[in-house]
């Protein structure tokens, strides 16, 4: 993994975008994970889980915002995309991630119960998979931390 190249790629207003998207998702009562997709320098789609408002095990954020890059770009192979998403992405959005092809990966906290890129399995750097994700994890990991240690704090108080 080339953490040079991955840094040269990063583009601080993001995981911003992404951490706003995650508060709309808490704002609504859904799990605060939010995510964006950025081509040339720019953001092209962005959102956050929407689970309880579609009643969908597959409205995570990663998953709407993938589908709507696809649908911008006209096309499902996401090679000149990078994904930033505030949580460590699960076995689900890790494999979409694998198959749309995206180019680097950036997320904030760990997710030590379903994190798929390194703290349970190691998907996007598997060499058996057809393709293989850089990425950086951590990126503004105490704010997205903080989201959702808040947002179910919240939920056990009430």
């Amino acid at each position: 993994m080339d953490l040079e190249l991955l840094a040269k790629n990063y583009l601080p207003g993001a995981m911003t975008v992404a951490l706003s998207e995650a508060a709309l998702a808490r704002d609504a009562g859904e799990v605060p994970i939010g995510a964006v997709i950025v081509s040339d320098g720019k953001i092209i789609a962005r959102g956050h889980n929407l689970r309880e408002a579609r009643q969908s095990p597959l409205a995570h954020a990663e998953l709407l915002v993938l589908e709507s890059a696809a649908e911008l770009k006209r096309s499902w192979r996401l090679t000149d995309c990078d994904l930033y998403c505030t949580l460590e992405p699960c076995p689900m959005c890790t494999g979409a991630l694998i198959n749309a092809r995206i180019r680097n990966l950036y997320f904030g906290a760990w997710d030590p119960k379903a994190g798929a890129v390194a703290s349970l399995y190691g998907l996007t750097s598997d060499p058996r998979l057809n393709h293989e994700i850089p990425w950086l994890g951590g990126m503004m990991e105490n704010e997205c931390a903080e989201l959702m240690s808040r947002f179910f704090d919240q939920l056990r108080s009430d």
